[in-house]
């Protein structure tokens, strides 16, 4: 090969490479307070605030924006450069997205009003409640429909679920426990008015890029993660906005390697 002919396709690969590393990030998340929300126009919440300190310790350029879910579901799976967050990791998720985190653990529990009076203890039991409402694109209806469960009910958001839940349409609620004080309080609901029954499953909640964003690029943001459980400001935004965080998860969150 002439090498002024070779010295042109090296310096046309790294500007391609240098073009591809400097594309602009999307990410895309949903109103699920305290996780994520508008606040005076702007993104806020636990989930944002990671996202932001990530976004400056990479040096990326991102743009966040709120979208409902099913659609930010849909464009990471579609799209290059893209992410979507706060996202459970679940085994039938896995090969669709690049991971980074955990950011978060929580449990996902079952809750019914406290006046109903009802004991729910398993999948049989939720069976025989009438419909059960769950976000389309919630991990745990996934999971749900896994299980065969015929009495599920798809809404297009965690707000549609509360809303059938506050006027009876529903006698349960599926949600992960660090997000519930805020959907309730969404609804002018309180935690006193509703009894804890069992736990589907424990959940970790990441940041899930698309499969077409480079490798490198979810690495690096994999690092400064770790780096901010290092230095203490992963624990430092998480007790912000979980001031009654269970220390055990909190522990192990934090000890993540």
């Amino acid at each position: 090969m002439n090498p002024t002919f070779k010295a042109c396709v090296v310096t046309l690969l790294c500007s391609v490479c240098t073009c591809l590393s400097a594309a602009e990030l999307q990410l895309y998340t949903e109103d699920y307070r305290p996780f994520s929300y508008l606040e005076d126009g702007k993104p806020s919440g636990m989930a944002v605030a990671v996202v932001e300190e990530l976004i400056r310790r990479t040096g990326e350029p991102a743009r966040i924006e709120l979208v409902p879910w099913t659609r930010g579901y849909h464009q990471v799976r579609q799209q290059a450069n893209a992410a979507i967050f706060s996202t459970v990791r679940t085994a039938q998720r896995e090969a669709d997205f690049q991971w980074v985190g955990p950011i978060a653990h929580g449990h996902t529990r079952f809750y019914t009003l406290k006046e109903a009076g009802l004991r729910v203890a398993n999948l049989d039991d939720v069976r025989r409640l009438g419909t059960l409402a769950v976000p389309k694109r919630w991990y745990s209806y996934e999971l749900l429909a896994e299980q065969k469960l015929d009495n599920l009910y798809g809404v297009s958001t965690p707000q549609d679920m509360l809303r059938l839940f506050r006027h009876g349409r529903v006698k349960l609620l599926l949600a992960n426990n660090l997000t519930l004080n805020g959907m309730l309080a969404e609804q002018g609901m309180r935690p006193c008015q509703l009894q804890e029954q069992f736990d589907l499953m424990a959940n970790d909640s990441y940041i899930a890029f698309s499969r077409r964003t480079q490798a490198a690029r979810v690495a690096r943001w994999q690092r400064a993660l770790q780096e901010m459980r290092h230095d203490g400001s992963l624990e430092r935004i998480y007790r912000h906005w979980f001031p009654e965080a269970d220390e055990q998860a909190l522990a192990d969150l934090l000890s993540v390697e």
